[in-house]
C-alpha cells in the first residue's frame, strides 16, 4: 500500500527534523489564532476523532497550502510528523493523539485546606461477595477432584506433579495448584504478545489456542486496539519526534552496546550529564542511575540499612521494596496501607520499645513508602508523614516510580503535587521507564548519601552500566519537561555530579535546563526547548485521569484511587469477570487493550481492571473507554457503586465541569 505526499512550500526543503517540526509548531501557533472575514475567531478541529480502522489514510487539509502524507502499515495509519490543528482529519494519530481543545486541560494541585483522600474501599453488595467467595470455593473442589481423577487415567498429563523413574515432581502440586486452575485460563487476557510502540494504540500478535489456552499458535495476522494499558503516562515512547531523533543521533555516535559496569570504568559523559539533570529536576543535590528499575530498590536498600535498624513499610508496599529489605537483614514491621494513625502508633511502639530482646535503640529507623500506589491508585499522604518525620526523626525513603513525572504541576512528583520542599525527603528514588519512555532508575538525595552509594550499592558496583540510548532518551524527555534555556548550546556537560541546590526556591526546584548541560548534538523544537510542550502533556495527562475516574463513579461503578492519579482500578470482585471484560474489550469495533489483575497480586475479593491513562490520549478516546465499559458494566452486572449517577450522553457532555468538580 502506497500513500501521497504533498508538501506545502513553507513545510518543503527542511534540512532536518527538528526544522520541520519547528515550523509545524509555528503553523499551529498560527491556526489557534484564525480570524476570520467578519473578525470572528475561526475554530479549528479540536481533536483527532475516534480511532477508526476503516479510516482513510490521508490527511485532508482546510487550505491548499498545508497537507501532510501518512505512512500505512498493515493497513492502519502512523502519521511521520505530528498534525497540526489546521488539518481537517479523516484519520487518526496512532501513537499520539492530537489536541488543541485548550478545555481539555487541567493543571493538578493539592488544596492544603483538605486533607488527603484516603484509601477508601466500597463494598459491593453481599450477593457479590458471596458468589464471589464461593466461585473459589467451587474453583478449589472442583480442581482437586480433576487432578485427583487426571493422576489415575492421564498420567501423562500430570507427570510434572508427581515423581518420576527416580526423581522428584517438578512442581509442587500444591503451589501450582492456583497457576493451572486460574491463571492458564485466562492467559489470553495476561499473555497477551505485542509489538511495536505502546503509545496511544498497541498492535497485537493475534494468536488462537486448540488446547484450552495451555500452547498458542500465532496465525499470521495483527490487531491495531486503543491503549489503556501502558505505563506511558506523557507519551514519550513514540517511535518518531525529537526523543526518538536524539536516540537515533546516539546510536550514530555511541554504538548499541552497552558500556560495561560503572566501576570498571562504565561511566559516560551522558551518566554524568543525566545524574545532573536528574538531581537538577527532583530538587536535590546528586542522584545516582542504575540500568534496572527493579534493582534500584533491591539493591539500594541492602546499602542504607542492615542488623539493628528497623524498616517501617506500608503493606502494598511494591516487591522490589520487600526483596530489598528482606536482602538488607534488618528488621521490619508494617502498617496499614496510608493509615497515619497506625502508622504514629506503630512508631511510638517501635521507638519505646526498641530492639528485639535486648531493648536497645534502633541504630537507624527507615519509612520506606510509594508516592503513587499502582494497584490501588492512591496517593502518598505526603503532608502527613512530613508532620511525623519532624515529630520521630525517622529518615524517609518514597519510591515515584509511578508518581515522577506524572504528578505535580511540573511533574515532579508528589512533592511537587503537594508543594512541599524535596529536602524534606531523604531518599527519593524513581524509574524512567513509565513518564519519561526509557529504562532504569535512580536514586536521589544528599551528595554525601548519593556518593556513599556509588561505593556501597550492588546496583552501581557489579550491574551494567545504562547504554547510551536509553541515556539520550531520558536526557531528552526531562528536557522537554522542563524546557532548555534560550542561551546557546554548548558541547560542554556539568563536570560534576553534584548539583547546587538554589536559595531562591523555597522547593529546591530549578527552572529550565541551562544549554550547557545537554549534548550540543542533540535537536529540539522550539516548542520542545521552550518547555510548552511538557506542561501541555502534564495538563492533557490531568484532565484525561480525572476525566475518566469522576466519569466511571457518575457511571455507577466501584473504583479506587485518587482522582488526579493516572491509574483508575475499576473494581470486578468476580474472578471469572476478569477474563468476560478484558475479551469484550478487545472484541468491540474498536479495540481496547486492559490490564486485569487478580489474587495474588490484589486481595481475594477484589479482582478489578487497571486503566493506565495516558497524555497521547484524546478526549474521544477516553469517550470510547466509557461507552465500551458502560455497555459491558450492564452486561455482567458491574455497576455497584453509590451516589448520584448521570447518564453517559451527559457525562461526556459536561466533561469539562466534571473534571472541575472538587
Amino acid at each position: 500500500m502506497t500513500s501521497k505526499k504533498r508538501s506545502s512550500p513553507s513545510l518543503s526543503g527542511k534540512s532536518s527534523a527538528a526544522e520541520y517540526l519547528s515550523a509545524l509548531s509555528h503553523k499551529d501557533a498560527l491556526a489557534r489564532n484564525v480570524v476570520g472575514v467578519n473578525g470572528s475567531r475561526v475554530s479549528s478541529p479540536s481533536t483527532t476523532p475516534a480511532l477508526s480502522i476503516a479510516s482513510s489514510s490521508m490527511y485532508t487539509s482546510s487550505s491548499d497550502d498545508t497537507e501532510i502524507a501518512e505512512l500505512v502499515d498493515d493497513g492502519l495509519s502512523f502519521p511521520s510528523v505530528p498534525p497540526t490543528s489546521e488539518i481537517v482529519y479523516t484519520t487518526r494519530h496512532s501513537e499520539f493523539g492530537h489536541c488543541s481543545n485548550e478545555a481539555y486541560r487541567y493543571t493538578p494541585h493539592h488544596d492544603p485546606s483538605r486533607p488527603v483522600s484516603g484509601h477508601v474501599e466500597e463494598d459491593p453488595p453481599y450477593y457479590i461477595l458471596f458468589t464471589t467467595y464461593i466461585s473459589y470455593l467451587l474453583l478449589i473442589i472442583i480442581g482437586h477432584i480433576r487432578d485427583f481423577f487426571g493422576k489415575k487415567f492421564y498420567p501423562k498429563d500430570y507427570r510434572h506433579l508427581m515423581p518420576f523413574n527416580g526423581y522428584a515432581a517438578l512442581n509442587s502440586d500444591f503451589d501450582s495448584f492456583y497457576t493451572r486452575r486460574l491463571k492458564t485460563r485466562l492467559d489470553d487476557c495476561f499473555s497477551r504478545p505485542v509489538t511495536g510502540v505502546p503509545g496511544r494504540t498497541i498492535t497485537l500478535l493475534d494468536r488462537v489456542s486448540e488446547d484450552e489456552l495451555n500452547t498458542f499458535k500465532f496465525t499470521g495476522t495483527k490487531t491495531r486496539a486503543l491503549n489503556v494499558s501502558s505505563y506511558n503516562y506523557l507519551g514519550f515512547a513514540q517511535a518518531r519526534g525529537a526523543c526518538a531523533d536524539a536516540v537515533e543521533e546516539s546510536l550514530n555516535r555511541y554504538g548499541i552496546s552497552a558500556c560495561g559496569s560503572r566501576s570498571q570504568g562504565g561511566t559516560l559523559d551522558l551518566h554524568v550529564a543525566a545524574e545532573a539533570l536528574v538531581a537538577r529536576f527532583v530538587g536535590q543535590e546528586d542522584a545516582l542511575i542504575t540500568s534496572m528499575g527493579f534493582a534500584t530498590n533491591s539493591a539500594t536498600i541492602p546499602a542504607l540499612v542492615g542488623k539493628g535498624c528497623l524498616v517501617i513499610s506500608d503493606e502494598y508496599n511494591h516487591a522490589s521494596i520487600r526483596f530489598g529489605v528482606r536482602l538488607s537483614g534488618a528488621s521490619v514491621r508494617m502498617f496499614k496501607h496510608n493509615d497515619m494513625k497506625d502508622l504514629e502508633s506503630l512508631l511510638r511502639e517501635a521507638i519505646s520499645q526498641g530492639q528485639p530482646r535486648t531493648h536497645r535503640p534502633w541504630k537507624k529507623i527507615l519509612l520506606i513508602v510509594e508516592g503513587l500506589y499502582s494497584m490501588e491508585g492512591t496517593l502518598l499522604d505526603l503532608p502527613a508523614i512530613v508532620k511525623l518525620k519532624q515529630k520521630y526523626k525517622f529518615y524517609l525513603y518514597v519510591d515515584e516510580a509511578h508518581s515522577i513525572g506524572a504528578l505535580g504541576a511540573h511533574g515532579r512528583g508528589v512533592a511537587d503535587y503537594f508543594n512541599i520542599p524535596p529536602h524534606s525527603i531523604d531518599i527519593l528514588m524513581g524509574t524512567f521507564t513509565k513518564s519519561f519512555g526509557a529504562a532504569g532508575g535512580y536514586i536521589a538525595g544528599s551528595h554525601a548519601l548519593v556518593s556513599r552509594l556509588r561505593l556501597r550499592s550492588h546496583a552501581n558496583a557489579y550491574a551494567e552500566s545504562m547504554a547510551p540510548a536509553i541515556l539520550t532518551q531520558i536526557i531528552a524527555s526531562l528536557s522537554c519537561i522542563t524546557g532548555v534555556e534560550s542561551s546557546a548550546p554548548s558541547s560542554a556537560l556539568t563536570s560534576s555530579h553534584t548539583v547546587t541546590a538554589s536559595t531562591d526556591d523555597s522547593r529546591d526546584y530549578r527552572g529550565p535546563v541551562p544549554a550547557s548541560c545537554l549534548p550540543s548534538w542533540i535537536e529540539l523544537s522550539p516548542s520542545l526547548r521552550s518547555g510548552e510542550e511538557g506542561r501541555v502533556r502534564l495538563r492533557r495527562l490531568a484532565f484525561n485521569a480525572r476525566y475518566l475516574s469522576r466519569a466511571l463513579i457518575k457511571l455507577g461503578f466501584i473504583t479506587y484511587g485518587h482522582a488526579d492519579a493516572p491509574i483508575v482500578p475499576l473494581l470486578l470482585f468476580h474472578p471469572g469477570k476478569m477474563s468476560q471484560f478484558s475479551r469484550l474489550m478487545l472484541e468491540r469495533k474498536t479495540p481496547i487493550v486492559v490490564v486485569v489483575v487478580g489474587y495474588p497480586a490484589t486481595p481475594l475479593v477484589t479482582s478489578r481492571v487497571r486503566f493506565c491513562l495516558s497524555a497521547s490520549h484524546t478526549k474521544e478516546d477516553v469517550d470510547l473507554v466509557l461507552d465500551a465499559c458502560d455497555e459491558i458494566g450492564d452486561l455482567i452486572d458491574l455497576k455497584h457503586g453509590s451516589g448520584e449517577r448521570w447518564p453517559l450522553e451527559e457525562i461526556k457532555r459536561r466533561a469539562v465541569e466534571l473534571v472541575e468538580m472538587e
